[in-house]
């Protein structure tokens, strides 16, 4: 029984696997004419459908990221350098209103309290929004938490003012010290994730389909190719269904270098006159607002605030319209007589700023404390002349100019982006569109060969 049953198994021939009778098929198939068109005709159907199904891939996703620069990045970017300046602008306008004798005036609170509203909305909207960035998570939450410790030592600071305690003093240095050293870091280090995240998105809307051009490319190879031999063999010089097949993707591969160039152009001109213009503004905005601070808490001091006159100075020239000043490269990266006026009246007005200031510190050293306060507040001097123009008349003057340059800057950013963004809009449906058109002519076109041998 077992010898039969060994001779039996011996006796059954060994079945070859699938795939290689798969491919011995395969290669009976195409040693005859027929075979061949069929397996051209299935190589260059399958080319147009992976050079259709990529192009709309890769489109769809640069889509997407010019998308997101436009409608998410740089409004959380810009979102971010508000958070700053409103911070920074609070902690100036709380320093301003202990240079006034007696009760604060309206103005400086409302001032006061419409920046931290501004703040403090602006981050419970970023709470929203950051989700995706550890980093600006923890800034936020950093943010929120520490807001309302400094509100609070504000809040004490002018209740001791109000009463004339010299204590007040002591609690705004401590608001201060807080706004400085943890506040406005974190706002830093929050507008610098949201411009890691501008940015990151910026390079993917620019990114280079390189796999749908390469199967583009590949695809018109072929089907000229085919089309070359199947004049060869037949001394026919047009085939519809190929020619068909040929104009479609070259329809598609143009269509898409085209409208990826308008892309790239369009975000290349949001970035450079947008978007960078825009950063350099904010940077200078912040520069002045922590000058306006350091020149108040250095009359706040009074006689012990060399630190911040030292400060005061250093952002001043930071700020500055002349050479590596952030004016100056604001003013060199702006675009146009319409978007140099406005910063070019911030350097002007900077310029006056600094005069004014010397004139008060100057005062001050001397000991004529009525004079510098006048100076930088107004009112009357020592001598009782009221002063016409202040360091914050500029200064106010600096910052309107500066939010006038920002938001054109931020306006011709979403401008441009969206124009970007328009130039892809049709081109995934398009070149799927044609690409499907494009298969059929080849199906049709080699059908049309079959034909002939039946």
């Amino acid at each position: 029984m077992a010898v039969t049953s060994a001779g039996g198994a011996e006796g059954v021939a060994a079945r070859p696997p699938a795939v290689v009778e798969g491919v011995r098929r395969l290669r009976g198939a195409a040693a005859t004419e027929p075979g061949r068109l069929r397996l051209a005709g299935l190589v260059l159907t399958a080319l147009l459908i992976a050079f259709g199904s990529v192009t709309a891939w890769q489109v769809t996703g640069r889509a997407a990221a010019a998308d997101d620069v436009a409608r998410c990045s740089q409004p959380l970017s810009a979102a971010a350098a508000e958070i700053y300046r409103s911070l920074a602008d609070a902690n100036t306008t709380a320093a301003a209103g202990f240079l006034v004798t007696g009760q604060e005036p309206a103005v400086v609170r409302r001032r006061y309290q419409e920046d931290i509203r501004t703040a403090g909305r602006l981050i419970a909207n970023a709470a929203e929004s950051s989700g995706g960035s550890p980093d600006a998570r923890a800034q936020v939450e950093l943010l929120a938490t520490q807001l309302p410790g400094y509100t609070g030592l504000v809040e004490t600071a002018r209740a001791d003012n109000r009463q004339g305690l010299p204590l007040g003093g002591a609690y705004l240095r401590y608001a201060d010290a807080l706004m400085t050293g943890t506040l406005l870091p974190a706002a830093r280090k929050l507008y610098e994730a949201e411009n890691a995240r501008l940015g990151q998105d910026y390079a993917a809307a620019r990114a280079l389909p390189w796999a749908a051009w390469t199967l583009g490319a590949v695809s018109l190879a072929a089907l000229g190719w085919f089309q070359r031999r199947t004049y060869l063999r037949t001394n026919r010089v047009f085939n519809p269904g190929l020619l068909a097949a040929t104009t479609a993707a070259a329809v598609t591969l143009l269509w898409l270098a085209a409208g990826h160039t308008v892309a790239r152009d369009g975000l290349a001109d949001a970035w450079r006159h947008g978007a960078r213009t825009a950063r350099i503004l904010g940077q200078a905005r912040i520069a002045s607002l922590t000058a306006r601070g350091d020149e108040n808490l250095a009359l706040v001091a009074r006689g012990t605030g060399t630190g911040y006159e030292d400060a005061y100075r250093a952002g001043i020239t930071t700020l500055g319209g002349t050479g590596d000043g952030l004016l100056a490269r604001a003013l060199a990266a702006a675009d146009g007589a319409e978007d140099r006026a406005p910063v070019r009246a911030a350097a002007e007005a900077a310029a006056r700023w600094r005069t004014r200031h010397a004139q008060a510190h100057a005062a001050d050293v001397d000991g004529d404390y009525d004079t510098a306060l006048a100076l930088v507040i107004g009112g009357k001097d020592a001598t009782g002349h009221l002063v016409p123009e202040t360091t914050g008349t500029w200064f106010d003057q600096v910052d309107r100019d500066l939010r006038l340059a920002v938001d054109r800057g931020n306006d011709r950013f979403r401008q441009a982006a969206g124009d970007a963004r328009g130039a892809l809009d049709a081109l995934p449906a398009g070149a799927v569109l044609l690409t499907v058109l494009g298969a059929a002519g080849t199906v049709t076109g080699v059908g049309r060969r079959l034909a002939e041998y039946r």
